[in-house]
C-alpha cells in the first residue's frame, strides 16, 4: 500500500528532467531546463517566497492560538472539553470551497482581499484543527504533576508553563508546526478566491495547468518534495538533540 501511494511521487521524478516540451513518462531525453526555468522565472521565485512568508506567519499564529485552546481544552473547561474539541473540528470538517467563499464575503468587507495578510490568516484557521489536534494529545499524556510542583515551589502559572509544561511537549509543537506549515503552504482554494494579481505556489501551478502545461511544473513538485523532506530531517535532528540531552 505505501509502494502503490509512493509510485506517482516516483513518477514526476524523472518527468522533471525531461529533456522535452511535455509531460511525457519516461522522457525521451533527460535535461535540467525545467529546473532552470523554475529559478529564472521570477513569477515562480514571487510565489514560492509568497508562499514561505503566509505559510510562516500562519504557522507561528496557529501554533500560538492552538496551544492556548489545548490549553484550554486539558486544563482549565475540561467539562467543555468534548464541545470545544468539535468546535476545533470545524474548519477541518467544512468543505473548502465553502470556507472560502465564507472568507471572501467577509474579508471583502474588511479590505482583506487582495492582501498575503488576509491569506495568511484564513490558512491559520485551516491550520487550527491539526495544530489543536497535536497538542492537545500532547497536553494529555504529559504528567501534569510536574507543573503543579513547579507552582508549589513558587512559580507563576505562567512561568511553570512556559519553563516545565513547553519543553515538555516541544515534539508535539515541532509536529504541530510542521502540520501546519505543509497545510498552508499547499492549500490551493483560499488563495484563489483571496488573492488578487498575485497568487501562492499552489496558485500558480494551477494556473500553470490551466494555462499551458509543460515539465517546469514537475520540477517545481520535486523542490516541494525535497523541501518537505528536508524539514521533516530537521525536525527529526532536533527532536534527537533534546533527547540526548535529557538523557
Amino acid at each position: 500500500m505505501f509502494l502503490f501511494l509512493v509510485a506517482p511521487l516516483l513518477v514526476v521524478v524523472p518527468i522533471s528532467f525531461s529533456g522535452g516540451s511535455y509531460l511525457r513518462f519516461p522522457p525521451d531525453s533527460y535535461s535540467v531546463r525545467w529546473y532552470e526555468t523554475y529559478f529564472r522565472s521570477q513569477s515562480w521565485i514571487d510565489a514560492t517566497l509568497l508562499s514561505i512568508l503566509v505559510g510562516t506567519v500562519a504557522t507561528i499564529l496557529s501554533v500560538a492560538l492552538g496551544f492556548l485552546f489545548a490549553l484550554g481544552i486539558t486544563r482549565g473547561l475540561k467539562g467543555w472539553s468534548g464541545a470545544l474539541e468539535k468546535v476545533a473540528l470545524a474548519p477541518m470538517i467544512v468543505p473548502s470551497i465553502v470556507y472560502s467563499v465564507s472568507m471572501y464575503s467577509l474579508f471583502s468587507s474588511l479590505g482583506l482581499v487582495g492582501t498575503w495578510y488576509g491569506i495568511a490568516l484564513a490558512h491559520t484557521v485551516l491550520c487550527l484543527p491539526f495544530v489543536i489536534i497535536v497538542l492537545t494529545a500532547g497536553l494529555k499524556e504529559y504528567d501534569i504533576d510536574q507543573e503543579t510542583a513547579a507552582i508549589g515551589l513558587g512559580a507563576s502559572r505562567l512561568v511553570a508553563i512556559r519553563r516545565i509544561t513547553i519543553p515538555q511537549i516541544r515534539s508535539s509543537l515541532l509536529s504541530a508546526a510542521f502540520l501546519a506549515f505543509i497545510t498552508s503552504f499547499d492549500e490551493l482554494v483560499v488563495a484563489m478566491f483571496l488573492s488578487s494579481t498575485f497568487g501562492t505556489l499552489p496558485k500558480k501551478m494551477f494556473d500553470n495547468i490551466r494555462l499551458q502545461i509543460d515539465p517546469t511544473i514537475a520540477a517545481v513538485s520535486v523542490l516541494e518534495i525535497v523541501m518537505i523532506v528536508i524539514v521533516m530531517f530537521v525536525l527529526l535532528r532536533m527532536n534527537k538533540g533534546k533527547a540526548s540531552r535529557l538523557a
